[in-house]
């Protein structure tokens, strides 16, 4: 399997007291295929996975699959602190008919090279599906070093890595002495590097909102070669990237993106809180400008 294209980690869209809704989670979705986004992700970290029950993510799963109707690929994140509740999720994501799994390494328990790899492989054994690893040690504490690339490039099911250290070296790394191993971006603010070196997806969680701008940026860079253009739209964006990235609201940002676009995502689930007056503000001044700026762009009149 290539990951290739604009893959969005879905939110998951709450009521007020923090069910889910149903009709926001069927508008997200159609917001993101009539977008142009080439795959869905089911229980990433903008889904809030961490704040769900082993029922919750699967049903959650569930639902996200049977709404898309096979127009994208859908993939399934199975992170979770232990290996046995991952094989867990990834059991599931065979019987709910997902297309591709997402593996992160555990949290907290600051695992070595060879045992990510030997939790990945665990994961791999129970699914026999194919796999888009997830490096983020940001929130796991630790990197997919080179022994952990080198075990599982053996393994085909392992074809694509979202790459979110953020750390420069390491896009070098993959794409130089991995190539087999689809890159993908997972670092907002570095996609055009990213496209630069070769990759060939990106994994976005703004694109919940602004589907056509990470889409329009994926086609100058990768499909038309034309890195000015791409400049052009990555600068843009780029005000975007340092609202999301910076500050400690990243889902919440999302969610409000959402809201924008008259669906209603809700708030997140605790601890974290919505947005202030402010900061809602500061957003969607930030995406106004962002989308008059792409249009003119895709327009040719900049």
């Amino acid at each position: 399997m290539q990951f290739e294209g604009i893959w969005t980690p879905i939110v998951t869209p709450y009521h007020p007291d923090f069910s889910l809704n149903e009709v926001a989670l069927a508008e997200t979705v159609e917001l993101l295929i009539a977008g142009g986004v080439h795959g869905i992700i089911a229980a990433g970290t903008t889904g809030e996975y961490y704040a769900q029950s082993f029922d919750e993510r699967v049903d959650l799963a569930r639902r996200i699959k049977a709404l898309i109707k096979g127009r994208v690929p859908m993939v399934m994140g199975t992170g979770a602190m232990r290996t046995e509740d991952s094989i867990d999720y990834a059991k599931a994501a065979v019987e709910i008919g997902a297309d591709a799994l997402l593996v992160a390494t555990p949290p907290y328990a600051v695992p070595t090279g060879r045992e990510i790899a030997l939790h990945a492989l665990a994961i791999d054994r129970a699914a026999n599906l194919p796999v888009m690893l997830y490096n983020y040690p940001g929130r796991m504490g630790v990197n997919m070093d080179e022994e952990t690339l080198d075990r599982l490039g053996r393994n085909p099911n392992f074809c694509g890595i979202k790459e979110s250290s953020g750390d420069i070296n390491r896009l070098h790394m993959i794409g130089r002495d991995y190539p087999h191993l689809g890159l993908l971006c997972g670092m907002d603010d570095q996609a055009l590097e990213f496209f630069a070196w070769g990759a060939r997806g990106w994994v976005c969680a703004g694109s919940n909102f602004a589907p056509e701008a990470h889409v329009a940026l994926y086609r100058a860079c990768v499909l038309e070669g034309d890195f000015t253009k791409g400049r052009a739209i990555m600068s843009a964006m780029m005000p975007l990237m340092r609202v999301l990235e910076q500050g400690g609201k990243f889902i919440q940002c999302i969610k409000h993106g959402l809201t924008m676009r008259g669906i209603e995502a809700g708030p997140p689930r605790k601890p974290l809180q919505p947005l202030n007056k402010d900061d809602r503000r500061a957003l969607e001044e930030v995406i106004r400008t962002m989308n008059t700026v792409i249009a003119a762009i895709e327009g040719g009149k900049i």
